[in-house]
Formats: structure tokens, C-alpha cells, sequence
């Protein structure tokens, strides 16, 4: 019913940048919470931000300072600006977004990779 699109990913240089970027598409739904998790093998996912409808926004201690999480709610649309990236921030993102006391949608994930 409702597809999470993530794209964006790709292989920086440390102190690179990049921005990541999620829509929505299929069934309309208006998304009381989306967020973006990393996860790399042997790992569980881990949330990294999130941002609530009415603006709200949390960060992960490694985020914070250097990603910025945005989002357009009319749109469905939610982005993840990367700066001063680390090898460490190497790992596969996902989009995840649910409404208020509804189930949790999750993209397919996009690759980042931070390397010299």
C-alpha cells in the first residue's frame, strides 16, 4: 500500500557530504513520525534522527552537529543532509515512517559508503 523510497546514497571521502532523500508513494498517508536508521552486518538497526510531524526532532549523539534531518509532511518527503562524514557513518540507511498509532513502513535502504 504505501512504498518508502530512500535514494542519495553513494561513496565519499571522508568530509564529504551527501543527502539522502525518501518519498512516499502509493496509498496517501500523512506520517506522524519519520526517521532514518542505519545498519551494517552483525548489527541491529539503530535509529540515527527522526523528526515528528509538529516538528520535533531527535538526534543520535554521533549525528548530532553534522546530519540534519528535514521533512516536507504535505509531500511525504524526508531528507537526511550528511556533512563532515566519517568512515564509521559507512552503512546502509533506511527511511521508516509510521502514523500515529499505526504500523512502521521501511524503504529498501541506500548505500553510503565513506572511504578515501
Amino acid at each position: 500500500q504505501v512504498q518508502l523510497v530512500e535514494s542519495g546514497g553513494g561513496l565519499v571521502r571522508p568530509g564529504g557530504s551527501l543527502t539522502l532523500s525518501c518519498e512516499a508513494s502509493g496509498t496517501a498517508v500523512s506520517f506522524y513520525m519519520m526517521g532514518w536508521y542505519r545498519w551494517t552486518p552483525g548489527t541491529q538497526r539503530e535509529l540515527v534522527a527522526n523528526i515528528a510531524d509538529d516538528g520535533n526532532i531527535y538526534y543520535r549523539d554521533y549525528a548530532k552537529g553534522r546530519f540534519t534531518i528535514s521533512r516536507d509532511s504535505a509531500k511525504g518527503t524526508l531528507n537526511l543532509q550528511m556533512n563532515s562524514l566519517k568512515p564509521e557513518d559507512t552503512a546502509v540507511y533506511f527511511c521508516g515512517a509510521r502514523s500515529s498509532g499505526g504500523p512502521t513502513y521501511w524503504g529498501q535502504g541506500t548505500q553510503v559508503t565513506v572511504s578515501s
